[in-house]
């Protein structure tokens, strides 16, 4: 009953959002879309959005910060160059642009207001008053750069999980989802330690149980939709020996879930007490050589080439980037997003899985990152060598 539920659920999905049909079987080892359902998580490619959240900057502060660097007075961390961009909402992203990841940056606000006032309007010639209401709201926000870059199609991490988890009700269907949780810290307030800029909050070990209880605030405790660290390390002893056993699941068994892996200032704190990240929600990105290793950040591609592909043909999720700093928009380069191709890194992050809006201006190019004959996914050429015959990926 349960599985004939599932099927009619998939079925009125398809037709209510008028979404490619697929044909589809669920068994007890879970969804079955053919041969390449039987290839695990870490024997495909996907591609995955980078701040996947953000939206070009306040035009005042903007035009403002693009004065400043033209009299060379900016910190590095405030090139305006590398801040213009935007993304498609989460939804389209997922459903025009054949997406599977995406990066969400959060800061610690705990009771909330601690960036309500964006001081960047303030320098600008602006009202520092964000009018933004959710920004009271108690709980970590979506912010890319306090004070000067903090555009967002959501403004908290609860809104971001749940717009993530009704994507994925609606889909049944769906590859993975791998969500990159960047915890950070960062401000300007120390470079410019004169214009009264807003401080972050610190993480602790409080702030990492809070990131588990917003996730399970809207997947549930359960978190049977959520691909944790317990259920790959099954009955191994640590983490990093069930993915070298090759423990991971099959994407019969890993359609439908979403994937949470954190990086940044928060890793510590939620590492400590969970040996191999035992009870918690998220994976890491991880030292190999560490007890938590599942997955491993090497953003250079083309730089990081040689160590990416012996992590993939070790058993790791990879994650590396395709382009930075909106550079390879500018200048069509495809070196990167070949280097990332070629690699084995199973999630690939881009800001350009469409062209710049502005492309074919001066000083914009169509430069795009896609899978040939824009597959939305494809078999792993590293990790899975001998299956590139199995056949194309389904949703």
């Amino acid at each position: 009953m349960k599985h004939s539920v599932l099927l009619l659920f998939a079925a009125l999905s398809v037709a209510l959002c008028g979404c490619k049909k697929y044909e589809t079987k669920i068994t007890d080892k879970g969804f079955d879309n053919g041969p390449t359902d039987s290839l695990k998580m870490n024997e495909i490619q996907i591609i995955a959005s980078h701040n996947s959240y953000h939206l070009k900057t306040d035009e005042t502060v903007f035009n403002w910060l693009k004065s400043l660097d033209s009299l060379g007075v900016l910190p590095s961390s405030l090139d305006p160059d590398e801040i213009d961009y935007t993304h498609e909402t989460y939804e389209n992203q997922f459903n025009l642009y054949n997406v599977r990841g995406l990066e969400i940056d959060i800061y610690n606000d705990p009771t909330g207001g601690q960036y309500y006032y964006q001081m960047g309007r303030f320098l600008a010639g602006g009202s520092a008053d964000s009018h933004n209401p959710d920004l009271n709201l108690p709980g970590f926000k979506v912010i890319h750069l306090v004070d000067f870059d903090f555009n967002s199609h959501h403004t908290t991490f609860k809104q971001t999980l749940q717009t993530i988890y009704n994507w994925s009700v609606a889909h049944p269907n769906h590859l993975p989802l791998f969500i990159n949780v960047e915890t950070n810290e960062e401000t300007v307030a120390a470079a410019l330690p004169a214009a009264n800029l807003t401080q972050s909050i610190p993480y602790d070990n409080s702030a990492a149980d809070l990131i588990d209880e917003e996730i399970k605030s809207v997947f549930g405790n359960d978190l049977k939709k959520v691909i944790t660290p317990d259920k790959i390390r099954g009955n191994f002893t640590t983490l990093r020996e069930a993915v070298l056993a090759g423990n991971w699941l099959t994407l019969a068994q890993a359609r439908n879930k979403v994937v949470f892996i954190m990086q940044g200032a928060a890793e510590s704190y939620y590492k400590a007490g969970h040996p191999s990240l035992q009870g918690r929600a998220m994976f890491v990105y991880a030292n190999p050589n560490s007890d938590e290793a599942a997955f491993v950040i090497l953003n250079s591609a083309k730089g990081s080439k040689t160590t990416i592909q012996q992590r993939v043909q070790e058993g790791f999720i990879v994650r590396t980037r395709s382009d930075a700093g909106t550079t390879q928009a500018r200048n069509g380069d495809y070196s990167s997003m070949d280097a990332a191709f070629e690699s084995g890194a199973q999630i690939i992050s881009t800001d350009y899985y469409r062209p710049d809006a502005r492309a074919g201006t001066t000083g914009w190019t169509d430069y795009k990152v896609q899978f040939p004959n824009g597959e939305l996914a494809r078999i792993n050429p590293v990790s899975a060598a001998g299956k590139l015959d199995l056949g194309k990926i389904k949703e």
